[in-house]
């Protein structure tokens, strides 16, 4: 039956309605195929870059931070006035303030547009309500406590599709975390277990993946963690391993990395760096051996090499 209001048409006008309407649906057909081929293009084309294509990451090692390492990831969102969202779901406290997981921090150094935004409801965050905040963010930072708990939160919803968004959109913006805020920020999640965080290969083990292949530690040298990585590279060999001490970061675009900070970041490529040279040095065998990197020092993520 037709609707009343094309019963009154001529047959001529009542074809013209028809092939207009149709008209309006193949158009938008179309165009829901062209994103789609776009969507899978993007998701089955590997990347030539360990860290994202556009925007920057701020990979830290938890500890008391230096404001130094504030003022980048402001620097990178754009300036002072750029909206950071801070995430501070990963310490499991009940309720958070607006001071929250250093976003005190970020207004004292002079952030003017900084929200604190958390759930522990998945399907809150999967409401187009609770990411609208990151639809205008140049900047993300995680806060620290247990990774896991972001990937109970978040994964897989519409809030972990705007955490991307913040770094492909508007001209590339920052991500950044410390501690947990840190490891959650690799494609596998280190020590993502929760019965316990000396669990290296967890009942959780995949992360955001805003650094592709890539295992990442925190707080490595003052809990003397520099060995742990190895439980994790035993399963996942090909894997790009690193973990950085506390109050030192990995400051990542595409595949260019650099050390900034107070102490050191561990790397594990399977190869040794030092700046005196290894030649005459008695090495372990390459499935044992790290170096480390301090601030101002440059690595290639993609050649796995120091750059010198």
């Amino acid at each position: 039956m037709l609707p009343p209001f094309l019963t009154d048409l001529s047959p001529s006008d009542l074809w013209a309605a028809i092939m207009h309407k149709m008209g309006i649906l193949t158009n938008a057909l179309l165009a829901l195929t062209a994103a789609t081929a776009s969507l899978t293009t993007a998701l089955t084309t590997p990347s030539p870059y360990v860290g994202p294509e556009n925007g920057t990451l701020v990979v830290v090692g938890g500890g008391i931070l230096s404001d130094s390492i504030y003022q980048r990831v402001i620097d990178l969102a754009g300036g002072p006035s750029a909206p950071l969202v801070v995430i501070p779901t990963a310490d499991g406290a009940e309720s958070y303030d607006d001071d929250a997981a250093g976003a005190g921090t970020f207004r004292r150094l002079g952030a003017t547009d900084v929200t604190v935004l958390h759930t522990y409801d998945r399907s809150v965050a999967n409401t187009e309500a609770f990411v609208a905040p990151l639809l205008r963010a140049k900047g993300v930072w995680f806060g620290g406590g247990r990774q896991w708990r972001l990937v109970d939160a978040y994964a897989g919803t519409l809030t972990e599709a705007a955490f991307w968004d913040v770094l492909e959109a508007r001209g590339g913006g920052v991500i950044g975390g410390s501690s947990a805020g840190a490891s959650i920020q690799g494609s596998f999640l280190a020590r993502g277990d929760t019965a316990s965080n000396q669990i290296l290969v967890g009942d959780h083990t995949v992360g955001f993946g805003f650094m592709r292949d890539t295992a990442i530690d925190q707080h490595v040298l003052v809990r003397n963690r520099m060995f742990d990585m190895f439980d994790i590279l035993k399963v996942r060999p090909e894997l790009f391993g690193f973990g950085c001490d506390e109050n030192t970061a990995f400051v990542v675009a595409r595949n260019d990395a650099e050390v900034m900070g107070a102490t050191y970041c561990v790397i594990y490529d399977g190869g040794f760096w030092s700046r005196e040279g290894s030649d005459m040095k008695n090495l372990p065998n390459p499935s044992s051996v790290f170096f480390l990197l301090r601030e101002g020092d440059r690595y290639d993520l993609g050649a796995r090499k120091v750059v010198e």
